[in-house]
């Protein structure tokens, strides 16, 4: 078997190594099949936002995943074989076996040495050094884990940026590309948290979307598509009627805005209004650097970002809103609920941690804290709240005619890119969109009267009598964006159907 062969080994050289890849599925006696306790449903988990958590930075989704949805004590559970015992139940029982040296041959010698009443020899001196790899150490049998048998753990986390941009070199530059060095930083840092095999992989599905379209060579935008395939999937064949598209590019819009403005301590990946299951569009967010903690003004802006949507559908539609900031309200709520209770980011210093039941649950989880809201914390909640949606609906007022642009854009194109976002708020030439008409007041003026039909056919349950407005020349605007220095043929905006392939003639 396997040891007879490490034995061998290692009596010549002196010494032997082995690897075990997925020790997870080497099994345990129980302990990760048994029906553990279950995470509690948290306002992170029990109804996520229109794009989960996407727009939230990374340290306040890690800290949300780990502080509310797995908490102290949570026993992540493997379903395995054998009533509990794990698929590999002899392997593993050999395995601890062998580990712990008591399986030593003692060799035909020894043998006839102990029957002519000699004493045996000692067995050769040997080492078998023991190194285990898993995604879940969770799952572990702890036998295996007890000193004499593992006597280190390490954890290997993702790479940094440095080590994305070195991954992303390797990988090119076994395909054709003109990626240049500045789109090579930027694809690093559009990727943070993704491992060695998920940057090769989305390389490789760029390298699919290049031969698809007839190229030889992959681009940037190809590697962007890629990751965003790879990253949220397909999405469904779903067309909107008209008025609920314009309603959903206006509150994705508003969480764009939002973060564009506000946010320092994360930038924009990509804004979408195409349905994937559940979710109706969302506005995905990365940080620029690899920050460990968060701090309260920047838990105090994804809160605001949270509730642009709620803001912005108001403003926007007379006062009324949909159902669709649902999620984006529970977010907020367990945001500020878990700053105000748990990091003194309130008026008070004192931790509601000691008063919780087990397993990490958050306030309003427990049968005692069902009046939440009734009580003195829940009424700060409710006022920091009330305050950061003031603010936010102040910063949507100041920034109505960007609000929608963008939405123009999300319900032409349906999926842009954080460089498109702010090349069309800051009006120069985008990745995939020419933002530059979107600052012409004529055009300007045409979207807000595209939004007052909207606004009627949504009072009146109707049709939107005005079609959508369109500029010249038309986007997309197809390979690389152009030169600052080159500009357009001075021409007028016109209004056409974006369901229709026709677009107004070049020479008109």
């Amino acid at each position: 078997g396997l040891y007879r062969r490490l034995r061998r080994l290692a009596l010549r050289h002196g010494g032997v190594i082995v690897f075990f890849d997925e020790a997870d599925s080497l099994g345990s006696r129980g302990q990760g099949a048994a029906a553990g306790p279950q995470p509690a449903m948290t306002p992170w988990t029990s109804a996520p936002t229109c794009n989960g958590l996407a727009y939230v930075s990374a340290p306040a989704r890690h800290a949300a995943f780990h502080a509310s949805v797995l908490g102290p004590g949570y026993t992540e559970q493997i379903i395995m074989g054998n009533m509990g015992g794990g698929g590999g139940m002899g392997t593993l029982q050999i395995l601890l076996a062998e580990m712990s040296g008591l399986t030593k041959p003692k060799g035909l010698i020894n043998k006839f040495r102990k029957l002519l009443g000699m004493k045996p020899k000692p067995p050769p001196k040997y080492r078998i050094l023991h190194i285990f790899a898993t995604n879940m150490p969770n799952t572990l049998d702890p036998a295996m884990l007890r000193p004499g048998r593992v006597d280190r753990q390490y954890k290997v986390g993702y790479p940094q940026k440095d080590g994305r941009r070195a991954t992303f070199e390797y990988y090119l530059a076994k395909v054709e590309n003109e990626i240049s060095s500045e789109e090579l930083d930027k694809l690093a840092t559009i990727t943070p948290y993704f491992s060695g095999a998920s940057i090769k992989d989305i390389v490789n599905e760029g390298l699919v979307i290049a031969i698809r379209d007839d190229r030889d060579m992959v681009t940037y935008s190809d590697v962007v598509k890629a990751k965003q395939l790879k990253q949220h999937g397909l999405p469904d064949e779903h067309e909107y009627i008209e008025r609920e598209r314009h309603s959903v590019a206006v509150h994705e819009a508003c969480h764009a805005v939002v973060a564009y403005r506000m946010r320092k301590h994360a930038v924009i990946d990509m804004a979408t209004i195409e349905r994937r299951g559940d979710v109706g569009g969302f506005v995905s967010s990365i940080p620029p650097e690899d920050q460990f903690v968060q701090w309260r003004t920047e838990r105090e802006i994804d809160v605001m970002t949270a509730l642009a949507s709620l803001a912005g559908e108001r403003m926007f539609f007379d006062g009324d809103h949909s159902m669709g900031v649902g999620g984006d309200m529970r977010a907020a709520t367990g945001m500020t609920s878990q700053a105000l209770a748990y990091y003194a980011m309130g008026d008070r210093i004192a931790s509601r941690a000691v008063t919780l039941a087990p397993l990490g649950s958050m306030p309003m989880e427990t049968g005692g804290d069902r009046a939440l809201f009734d009580s003195e914390f829940g009424q700060s909640v409710e006022d920091k709240l009330a305050e950061l949606y003031e603010k936010t609906q102040e910063l949507l007022e100041q920034n109505r005619s960007v609000v929608l642009t963008l939405a123009h854009a999300l319900e032409t194109v349906k999926t842009i890119t954080g460089d498109d976002v702010e090349a069309i708020i800051e009006g120069t030439p985008g990745p995939t969109i020419d933002g530059r008409p979107y600052h012409d007041q004529s055009f300007l003026k045409m979207i807000e009267r595209y939004h007052d039909a909207v606004l009627r056919a949504h009072k009146e349950h109707a049709g939107v009598e005005t079609r959508i407005p369109v500029p010249v020349p038309p986007m997309p605007v197809d390979g690389a964006a152009p030169s600052p220095g080159i500009g357009h043929a001075q021409r007028q905006p016109v209004m056409i159907d974006p369901r229709s392939p026709s677009r107004p003639d070049d020479s008109a």
